[in-house]
């Protein structure tokens, strides 16, 4: 038996809950969950905070940390084979970093904050226990992301920011 995590305040994810209620939704993070799930789900989560052009993560790094955006906009920078840089923005009430999450792949881009950036960072080992104590919880919160993925996929000018 796992011993219980440490509670996390419910107002600590305020800013995130309304960040996904007003996220545009082509890219927004469904994940709609009860009180008692959203509190369940923070005690897995990690706040993060960047400056504005703080780099998150650089492209080909392996790390399958995935973060939900409260707040900012992150840009996703990638060159393709003639040197040109694309660029997606990912704003408050989504996520970056699913693509490295669900594939074990190193990172396809790097993301850097546009602006100083609110995240809250769930890493593999953290997902690893909420699937283990929690596998419902984990479902829903893998559909979603799948969910996003998928979108992302379908826009061309988004399928950078699946990172």
């Amino acid at each position: 038996m796992y011993p219980p995590l440490p509670a996390v305040a419910k107002t600590d994810l305020q800013g995130l809950l309304a960040a996904l209620a007003h996220a545009p939704p082509e890219d927004r993070l469904e994940l709609n969950l009860s009180a008692l799930q959203w509190d369940t789900l923070a005690a897995y989560l990690q706040p993060l905070a960047l400056a504005s052009a703080e780099v998150l993560f650089h492209k080909d790094v392996l790390d399958r940390t995935l973060y939900l955006v409260e707040s900012g906009t992150l840009s996703v920078h990638l060159e393709d084979d003639k040197g040109r840089l694309r660029l997606a923005m990912v704003g408050a009430g989504s996520v970056v970093g699913e693509g490295a999450f669900f594939s074990h792949q190193p990172r396809s881009a790097t993301v850097q904050a546009n602006n100083a950036c609110q995240l809250w960072a769930l890493n593999p080992l953290r997902f690893a226990e909420l699937a283990n104590r929690q596998p419902a919880l984990a479902l829903v919160l893998s559909l979603a992301l799948g969910s996003v993925m998928a979108r992302r996929m379908r826009q061309r000018r988004r399928r950078v920011a699946s990172t």
